[in-house]
């Protein structure tokens, strides 16, 4: 019994002697909390700093890369103006390559106009191989009958608006010589009632405006043997181009007609506001400008004022009912005067 009594009191007294040192060693703990506290403040302000200072850094290296990319993008952007430009000074040299090149094959071709619709390559061949190699025939003016048709697929295929009655053509020689002998054939009657015009394709090719007439006032549908025919009195007519509708074909009113001289020109200006198809039709010279007819002066209209009182008064008079005019009373020119009232009179109506 003393035994367990002994083991029980020093276990007691050890509980106790643990109890005492954790009570003894709990203020330090707290202390050194709280000194870990004000430290981390302190770290803290020295660590905004720090991340401060580093954003600084990144922020100028940002920049500098963004200045690094700016100048690349400006290289780069230099580059290719140099190089664009490089390409456009190419493509201008092609261009006039083009030009050239397409001026020689225009001097070499042919226009022929006032062909009828049922020409065909062969006929063609037939009257032009004679000066020289021919390379190429194509038809233009062409009217498809219908809508969905190419111009190409109504040559093609034979397909031509019935109104329509006249082509155009290029025939393209292989030598600028042959196609100069080929304007021999110009006003050659190719078919009845078809005298063709032979020119150079060329836009350099001079038109003689001297020899030439304007003319107005035309038909839609007029043709340009009537037109010869008409202007055939004044001389040697060389051709007759009538300006007409890509689309339809129809004429749009005017033309020219080139004589061999300067003679039938002054023969031509006389046939002016003469009639053709039903027309009195306009010719003047190339380069004048058309100038109403002047009015003689008891044709001139008078002002629109008097035109109107004028109107006014003969509605008037028509409409008016007609009667004795009244005579206006004469008014006197004395003045009026007043009238006095007698003294009397005012008493009583007192």
């Amino acid at each position: 019994k003393e035994n367990k009594k002994r083991k029980h009191t020093e276990e007691v007294e050890k509980v106790l002697e643990d109890q005492s040192s954790s009570v003894i060693q709990e203020p330090p703990i707290k202390a050194k909390k709280a000194r870990k506290k004000e430290l981390s403040k302190a770290e803290k302000k020295l660590a905004n700093r720090e991340s401060a200072l580093e954003q600084a850094d990144e922020e100028e290296e940002q920049k500098l890369l963004q200045n690094k990319v700016k100048q690349k993008k400006w290289a780069s952007h230099a580059v290719t103006e140099s190089v664009v430009k490089s390409d456009t000074g190419t493509t201008a040299k092609q261009q006039k390559k083009k030009k050239v090149a397409d001026e020689t094959v225009n001097r070499r071709t042919v226009f022929v106009g006032n062909l009828p619709v049922n020409c065909t390559v062969q006929a063609l061949k037939s009257l032009f191989k004679e000066y020289g190699q021919i390379k190429s025939i194509r038809f233009r003016s062409l009217v498809p009958a219908e809508d969905t048709l190419s111009k190409k697929l109504a040559a093609i295929k034979h397909k031509v608006h019935p109104n329509a009655k006249f082509i155009n053509a290029y025939v393209v020689f292989k030598e600028e010589c042959d196609a100069i002998k080929a304007l021999n054939e110009n006003g050659t009657e190719i078919a009845s009632g078809f005298h063709i015009r032979v020119d150079i394709a060329s836009k350099n090719s001079s038109h003689d405006n001297k020899r030439s007439v304007f003319l107005g006032n035309l038909s839609y549908d007029i043709s340009d043997d009537a037109v010869r025919e008409h202007f055939s009195v004044c001389g040697g007519v060389v051709g007759v181009r009538i300006v007409r509708d890509r689309k339809t074909g129809l004429g749009k009113g005017f033309g020219y007609v080139l004589f061999e001289n300067t003679d039938a020109v002054h023969l031509a200006l006389k046939l002016n506001d003469s009639v053709l198809m039903g027309r009195k039709i306009r010719v003047k010279r190339c380069g004048e400008k058309w100038k109403a007819p002047q009015k003689s002066p008891s044709q001139c209209r008078a002002p629109k004022d008097r035109v109107d009182t004028t109107l006014k008064n003969q509605r008037r008079s028509n409409d008016s009912f007609v009667g004795e005019k009244a005579i206006p009373l004469k008014r006197s020119t004395k003045p009026k005067r007043l009238k006095t009232i007698h003294g009397n009179k005012a008493g009583k109506n007192k």
